[in-house]
Formats: structure tokens, sequence, C-alpha cells
């Protein structure tokens, strides 16, 4: 099987993006700071919310990660996009701020060898994104949190078990958990 060229072209069109951008931040322009903060703001703020669940403290997260990323900024090779090194600061600083609200990600003394549940997709007319948003804000961090990083994040229960530093099958027992009590809350809320 052989890559075509016009892929590599565009893997390398997205990687190098914002090279300029990130060239003139590197140099200290103030003005690039400002373009990067306004392009990559909005969905780092989504992410730190999704897994921290509080405005107060993504905003704190998202100030931090940014802060975080321009001064580290010669420490990103360009091997991944800016946006993906920018969310995996955002995702350890959200990680962060739960530890430090001294909450407890996962519940302890619990067997979290359990299989995974293969949910039946049922669609409801009257299950609405905010209700999705509602029932997702109102998990416990730790079910919040696995969530998240799983479903709406995209990483894999390897990722997420060394983000948390739990194990993977922890990590598998923790998502079945919270689709089921999302699935409870959201059946509360037809």
């Amino acid at each position: 099987m052989s890559i075509k060229p016009e892929l590599v072209v565009l893997d390398q069109n997205i990687l190098n993006l914002h090279h300029d951008l990130l060239e003139r931040c590197r140099s200290g322009d103030q003005d690039a700071h400002f373009r990067i903060y306004k392009l990559y703001s909005r969905s780092m703020y989504n992410v730190a919310y999704r897994i921290t669940g509080r405005e107060d403290e993504a905003e704190d997260v998202l100030q931090e990660s940014f802060i975080n990323a321009f001064r580290n900024l010669d420490n990103y090779r360009g091997d991944a996009t800016f946006g993906s090194w920018l969310k995996r600061i955002v995702v350890n600083k959200s990680i962060n701020a739960l530890k430090k609200r001294r909450f407890k990600l996962l519940p302890e003394g619990e067997d979290f060898d359990l299989p995974e549940e293969e949910a039946e997709e049922v669609y409801k007319a009257e299950l609405t994104v905010d209700k999705v948003k509602r029932a997702i804000e109102s998990l416990p961090d730790g079910y919040r949190s696995v969530l998240s990083l799983y479903l709406l994040e995209g990483y894999d229960h390897q990722e997420i078990a060394e983000i948390l530093g739990v194990t993977e099958s922890t990590s598998k027992s923790q998502l079945n958990r919270s689709k089921k009590k999302l699935k409870e809350l959201l059946t509360g809320m037809l």
C-alpha cells in the first residue's frame, strides 16, 4: 500500500497550519500570542470544562495552560498539531485541578474488572443536546473525567490510564459506570 503524495502534503500542511504564528510567538510577538489564543481558547476551554465541570476552574485551567504553552513553546517539536499539543496540556492541568479539589477521581474499594457492556442505541426525540450536557455535568468527577477523555476527547483506555494514574481495566470500568449513570440521569430527565 502506498501513501498518496497529496496526503503527505496535506498532513504537513495540517502540522504547519500555524507555523508562522508560532515562530512569531517564540520571538515574543504579543499579537501572535493573542491570535493563537483566539484560535484555540474556545475549544480548549470546552475541554477543560468537560473535565472539571466548573466554569471558574475551566477558566483558570485555560489561562494556566496558555501560560505554560507559551513559556514552553521551545519544547513543541511540531510532530503533532499545535492544537493536540496544547490539548494535552489542558487535559493534564484539568486533571490536576480535580486533584487539587481533593475529590476522589475513582471510588475506593470497588472491583474495577467489569466486562465492557455494549449499549443498545436508541434515539429518543425528547433527548436534547442541552439535556445530555446537563447530565454529563452532573456526573461525579471521576465518571465525568473518564467519559470526557474517552468519548469527547478521543483518548483510548491506555492513554486515560496514564493520565489518571490508574489501570486500563479501571478506566474501562469507570467508562461503563459513567455510561450507566449517564443513562440513569437521562432517563430521569425524560
